[in-house]
């Protein structure tokens, strides 16, 4: 399994530009300092510096000789983006607001739930695909994220607990690539920060507990599993191509037949046999929730190793859909479960603070229009109603 896509961006930043250390995972640290002419286990202490103990300041990294401490402040700079906001829900939901290079903002979950802290991750300013039931694609697209911004968001939840000073709370336990934006489209980034969050000599954490969720872009999914086995989520949503046209417009492109060969070619290649890829289905009132969906879901998945996980859409600004009722989920969970799945609901987080999933927008410097035509048309729109008798 390749740990970097490439090293090309390790050891050259653009003009006048430093290059920033907080985004390179250990193959692209060790090119750089081998362009140093030190060795190569420089990589993993100046890693420990910046993710373990969460050091921006080379001259606190006393391991290292001051003349090489002097080289790296000429090159280089451990730099995160600006936190805006940092919102804390009722229920112990944080979110954080962060300002990115351009002035758009992105936005970061964390989500407690007993000894697991759950960090939701952006990987885009904005997204490009525009499924119908999320606010993020609403937004419009601006850009993709650096390494460096993604892996920040994991820096900045873990400084703002304690978590990276000696002998801190481990509180981020689980990472989950299903904020902001698509992760395949912006592949090489993601790959690159996946690896800082699965390396040991960076935050660790385990294989099992850092997931890439997909609304399924095939060609960019067949490729994921050279460059990591991190866990696998589908973005559904839809048990049929015809209604999945509508909610995930991708699915034009890449319908659903295409899409779980794919997602089961990437599980059956991990040493781990016995992974399950996660199915996300958001649940919309008298759309995608009827008894009928539910069972052709399940027939949909029969061959496929699954879990699911039933999401109730969550309202937002500029979408008519309406949450799903709690009967209806009720009755789309036991007919599941009844044919054999492993079936949860999730339970709505950070409402408060807009935080629950489907609801995180930010503020793009939407490149697309995409947002100004959503709030031109949303005062004459009619809601969807999308139901198989």
């Amino acid at each position: 399994m390749t740990d970097s896509v490439s090293n090309s961006d390790a050891t050259a930043a653009p003009a006048g530009e430093k290059i920033n250390l907080l985004g390179l995972p250990e193959a692209k640290l060790v090119a750089f300092f081998e362009t140093l002419g030190e060795k190569r286990f420089r990589a993993a202490q100046v890693l420990k510096w910046i993710h373990q103990l969460g050091v921006d300041n080379f001259d606190e990294m006393t391991n290292i000789s001051k003349a090489l401490r002097e080289k790296l402040k000429s090159q280089c700079e451990i730099r995160a983006p600006e936190v805006l906001r940092q919102l804390d829900s009722t229920d112990g939901t944080r979110k954080f607001l962060i300002r990115v290079t351009g002035g758009s903002v992105v936005e970061t979950v964390f989500i407690p739930d007993g000894e697991r802290g759950t960090l939701c991750v952006s990987s885009q300013v904005g997204c490009s695909l525009d499924c119908s039931f999320c606010a993020t694609g609403k937004q419009g697209f601006n850009r993709d994220l650096s390494a460096a911004e993604i892996i920040a968001q994991v820096w900045i939840a873990a400084k703002s607990f304690g978590q990276l000073a000696p002998n801190g709370p481990r509180k981020v336990t689980n990472v989950v690539m299903m904020g902001m934006g698509e992760p395949l489209m912006n592949f090489d980034n993601v790959v690159d920060a996946m690896n800082l969050m699965m390396h040991d000599n960076a935050y660790g954490i385990s294989k099992r507990r850092v997931t890439l969720s997909t609304s399924g872009v095939v060609p960019q999914l067949d490729r994921l599993r050279e460059y990591t086995d991190a866990c696998l989520a589908i973005s559904l949503h839809a048990p049929n191509d015809e209604l999945r046209n509508e909610l995930v417009p991708i699915n034009k492109k890449y319908p659903i037949a295409m899409l779980l060969d794919s997602a089961k070619r990437y599980i059956e290649s991990l040493p781990d046999t016995h992974r399950k890829i996660t199915i996300e289905y958001t649940l919309i009132d008298h759309v995608n929730d009827r008894p009928e969906h539910a069972r052709q879901l399940a027939e949909l998945l029969r061959d496929v190793p699954v879990k699911i996980n039933l999401i109730p859409f969550n309202p937002f600004n500029l979408s008519n859909y309406k949450r799903v009722s709690n009967n209806a989920m009720r009755r789309f969970q036991d007919i599941l479960m009844q044919e054999g799945y492993i079936t949860t609901v999730r339970t709505t987080r950070g409402d408060d603070i807009d935080a629950a999933c489907g609801q995180l927008a930010g503020e793009v410097n939407d490149i697309t229009k995409r947002s100004q035509r959503y709030k031109a048309q949303f005062s004459q729109a009619e809601p969807v109603t999308i139901v198989t008798q």
